[in-house]
Parts: structure tokens; sequence; C-alpha cells
């Protein structure tokens, strides 16, 4: 993103943000409890909300952290506003491409909350809101779309890496799609397929083995590819098979890669919790079976064979 940014931004410098910020905007109020926010992050599968108060003006925020603080700690019942960030970074409606991009590098935060002269609620900006605003312009989705067609069609990639034979993506029991643009989703197409399986009724230790080698390829993902990617999860009749794909920077050393400790995370991913080197060797240590086809520039392929008939080889 930071390379496509350099390049394009002089160019698009003065688009002013209320051309490509997300004007419907989910927001709650101080009075609401932590527990309805989080369902509401749940079902609208984001990562947090402004607060704004009756008039409209912003705050605070509530995000994902300040929701698993409150579920430690037992506060789901208090108010927002008892733990909501008060101190709130927000850009102006008239700051242009150029002063939003230099948000993001100076704070690093997922999303800001865009504001008028009178400080009231009027948008929220994302990168992926940058990123789609440039892309529009230069005709790159189209191009992304017809890359990804080309690669999902490939035959190779319709067959499992591990046995061979065809795989029909579209029968999937499972499909999540994977969001690279903000580090703080990471994992929440696991936690959903970790549900999903208990409600089929699969045994809670497989189910863990699972959910944790499906997190560590969709963090994987997120914090490595520079693309967005795709989980599916087939179950059979003796075994479930999870493949996890992104069509991003792809592994140049997948044997580097492998050994306990070795990351390319940027150091603010690990600030966050994450890149500790430990993904790839989860991912094989908690699968019975699993192959990697990686090429740099060409994304990567994951297949996870995890048996239900124990002693099964």
């Amino acid at each position: 993103m930071a390379e496509i940014l350099e390049k394009v931004q002089k160019v698009f410098a003065n688009i002013k943000v209320e051309e490509f910020m997300t004007k419907d905007v989910i927001y709650v109020k101080p009075d609401r409890t932590v527990a309805q926010v989080k369902e509401i992050l749940r079902l609208k599968r984001i990562s947090g909300v402004p607060v704004v108060d009756d008039s409209g003006k912003v705050v605070g925020i509530i995000s994902i952290e300040d929701i698993i603080k409150c579920l430690e700690n037992g506060k789901l019942g208090d108010r927002v506003d008892e733990h909501m960030t008060k101190d709130v970074v927000c850009i102006n409606a008239d700051a242009t491409l150029q002063d939003v991009i230099k948000f993001f590098e100076r704070y690093r935060y997922g999303r800001f909350p865009v504001v008028n002269t009178e400080g009231k609620l009027v948008g929220i900006v994302t990168k992926n809101d940058i990123l789609a605003a440039v892309a529009t312009r230069l005709g790159l989705i189209y191009l992304h779309d017809e890359r990804r067609s080309m690669v999902l069609d490939s035959d190779m990639l319709n067959r499992s890496l591990i046995t061979g034979e065809e795989i029909n993506k579209k029968g999937a029991d499972f499909y999540f799609r994977i969001d690279y643009f903000d580090v703080n989703l990471a994992g929440i197409g696991a936690a959903q397929l970790k549900k999903f399986l208990l409600k089929k009724g699969i045994d809670e230790s497989i189910v863990r083995k699972v959910a944790v080698a499906t997190y560590e390829a969709e963090v994987n993902v997120v914090i490595h590819s520079g693309s967005e990617g795709e989980i599916y999860c087939f179950i059979g009749d003796d075994k479930i098979t999870v493949r996890v794909e992104d069509w991003g920077k792809g592994i140049e050393n997948i044997e580097l890669a492998m050994k306990e400790g070795y990351s390319t995370a940027p150091d603010h991913v690990r600030e966050l919790g994450f890149g500790a080197g430990m993904g790839l060797p989860n991912m094989k240590r908690f699968s019975d079976k699993m192959v990697i086809l990686s090429e740099k520039g060409k994304g990567v392929v994951v297949e996870m064979v995890f048996y239900i008939i124990s002693g099964r080889s």
C-alpha cells in the first residue's frame, strides 16, 4: 500500500476526504452498554465505532480492544462512556487525500472519524477507502478482478495440494473473505469457523486445532500478504480440510519462513502482538497434514487437513 500511495498521492493529493470517505457511519451513543456494542461489531464485522452525543458531536471511540478488556473484567454491562477512548483523533471534512495519508502514517490507526467544523460526525475513513478511491481513478479494480479470476480458474488451484483431487470451492461448507486493511480484524474468520464447526457437532479438541491453525494462516494474510484472502473449509466423513489463499507478496523462502521465530512483520505490527514468527510452525504443529504453495509476488495457498477419526495417518 505504501508504495502505491507514494506514487499516486501527488497526482490525487487534492482529492477531498468527503469524496472517498464512508458516509453511512455506524456509531453509538454514550449510554449504550459495552455488550450492545460488542454485538454491533460482531454483526457488522468492524473493529470499532465512534461514540457521539445527542448533538452528533464525536465524544469518544470504542474498539474491540476496549471490549476485550471489559470482557476479561466482567464489565460488559457498563456504559460505553465508562470505557471508551475520549481523546479521539478526528479528520476535518475539508482535509485532502495527502492530509489523510499523513494521519495514517503518524498514528497507525485503522480508521478515523471525519467531522465538520462543528465537530459533528459526517463520515469515517479507512485505508480501504483510500485505496478504493485511487484504484477507481487508475482502473485497477478491473485489473485486480481479472487477475483474481485467472488465478482461481487455473487448474492447479482447483485441485487439492495434498490429494490432487478436484476442489469445488463453490461447494465449501464454510467461506470467509479476509480483510487485510485492518490488523485488528485478524482472526475474525477463524473465530467464525470455530463457532461453525462447534454447531456442526465436531469434537471440541479437533475444533481447537482447526481454529488455532486457521487463525495463524489468517493473521499471515493480514500482516504479510498486502492482499485480500479467502478461507475455505470442507467437512468430510473422516477429515476437515481448510484452505487459505491470498494473491499478495508470496513467500520467497518457505524453508526459512518455517523456522520458529522468523518473521518479516514490521515494528508497528509487532507492537500489536502479531508477527512473533510462530505462524507457519503453529499451523504445521496443529494440523495433521499441511502443504504450502507460494512464489514471490504470486500469493500463497495453504492447505491443511485435520482428521476427525483419531489415529488416522
